[in-house]
């Protein structure tokens, strides 16, 4: 126990050195020494050692899943106290704000999308990054030919913290890591107060099985994806809505799908507990928005492919049941494999054939280990009988 929070605090080092072995090779960081002869040395690790590079993810992940594993199991005990999870969430949370955003281009794509309206005083709904060629950070970036797809919220929380950067890319891209850390501590502390008035028994569980998942530290803090922002606001709603305040509640949810409209598919629950505002049964009510969000990221994967950080919209609302064996066990299967579609990207380097058939047999793997667990669990239970 005395051991858990020096080992997160090393895992979260790890994680944050390793971030920076995935620095693209066109962006430099700082002119500054020793930041250049820091850079290559560990690009060279990630560009041009790509086995060992791939090891140390491996390993790094491992290292997680299991201090992940440790944690739960001492909640589930009532051996974790309160003080020492927030020790290792406040450090997880300050040392990762410091890490390159390894696994994805988004981070860089909300920045320019903001500096359209601060720097260049235009629209980003009606212009994009390669209608200004001059600009050096279309070196480094990706998806330069989109306009802005998300919603005018997410403008609404950026935008500020790019006239605080200055146009200096590197306290601006902190400023933006720093919002999703805000937003990550936020929906930590929500998730714990709703679990305290509908489940109070299980509320330490809840919280370590979100706060401490591996997919949320890397996609919600490493690669800082606006989803953390988006179900803060949504976690925020469901708080109100459990307390009642119906209107402040609805105006969260509706920032929360002005950010990146998924959380659009809980308005059936809002206005369903809204109009019985009765005797409330809250565990079928965060069943419902399970299935919802779920719908959510099957709807963005039919449109597109499936992303890992999809899977942050509904993992708060998992938290919220996570003693239940048919959420826990999906959820953590698939936040494991998820992070393993990055592996033969690592070991290639790109996402050519056949690497897209490989994320397709991963994911589907997670799915059917996914029934296969849980049907097993119902069988062991006496839910199922053959």
């Amino acid at each position: 126990m005395r051991f858990l929070f020096p080992l997160f605090l090393f895992s979260f080092i790890l994680l944050l050195l390793y971030s920076y072995t995935q620095i693209d090779l066109n962006l430099f960081l700082s002119k500054y020494e020793p930041i250049p002869s820091f850079q290559k040395f560990f690009q060279h690790i990630g560009y041009f050692q790509r086995p060992l590079s791939t090891y140390l993810y491996l390993g790094i992940l491992g290292l997680l899943f299991a201090l992940y594993f440790y944690a739960l199991d001492l909640a589930k005990k009532n051996k974790l106290k309160i003080r020492d999870f927030w020790k290792i969430v406040i450090a997880g949370g300050i040392i990762l704000t410091f890490s390159y955003n390894a696994f994805s281009y988004d981070l860089f794509n909300y920045i320019f999308d903001a500096k359209i309206v601060t720097y260049y005083a235009q629209n980003p709904y009606e212009h994009k990054a390669l209608d200004y060629a001059g600009d050096p950070m279309l070196n480094f970036m990706r998806w330069t030919h989109r306009t802005y797809p998300y919603g005018p919220s997410w403008l609404g929380l950026t935008v500020p913290l790019s006239f605080l950067g200055m146009n200096f890319f590197l306290p601006t891209a902190i400023l933006f890591k720093s919002l999703a850390t805000a937003a990550y501590f936020g929906t930590v502390w929500f998730i714990s107060k709703i679990l305290n008035k509908i489940d109070p028994k299980n509320a330490i569980f809840g919280m370590v099985f979100f706060a401490l998942n591996p997919l949320v530290l890397i996609e919600g803090l490493v690669s800082a994806h606006l989803d953390i922002a988006m179900m803060f606001f949504g976690v925020l709603a469901f708080y109100l809505l459990a307390n009642k305040n119906y209107m402040t509640s609805f105006l969260s949810l509706l920032f929360s799908i002005g950010i990146k409209f998924a959380t659009g598919f809980l308005l059936p629950i809002f206005a369903w507990v809204w109009f019985k505002k009765g005797s409330i049964d809250w565990e079928r009510v965060v069943q419902y928005s399970i299935v919802l969000m779920s719908l959510s990221v099957m709807t963005a994967t039919i449109r597109t492919n499936f992303q890992p950080w999809y899977l942050i919209s509904v993992l708060p609302f998992a938290a919220l049941a996570s003693k239940k064996y048919y959420i826990f066990i999906p959820a953590i299967v698939l936040s494991f494999t998820s992070l393993l579609i990055y592996v033969p990207y690592l070991y290639i380097g790109n996402w050519d054939p056949p690497i897209p058939t490989q994320l397709f047999w991963i994911t589907t793997f997670g799915v059917l280990a996914s029934i296969v667990l849980v049907s097993a669990k119902a069988m062991l239970n006496g839910k199922i009988k053959i």
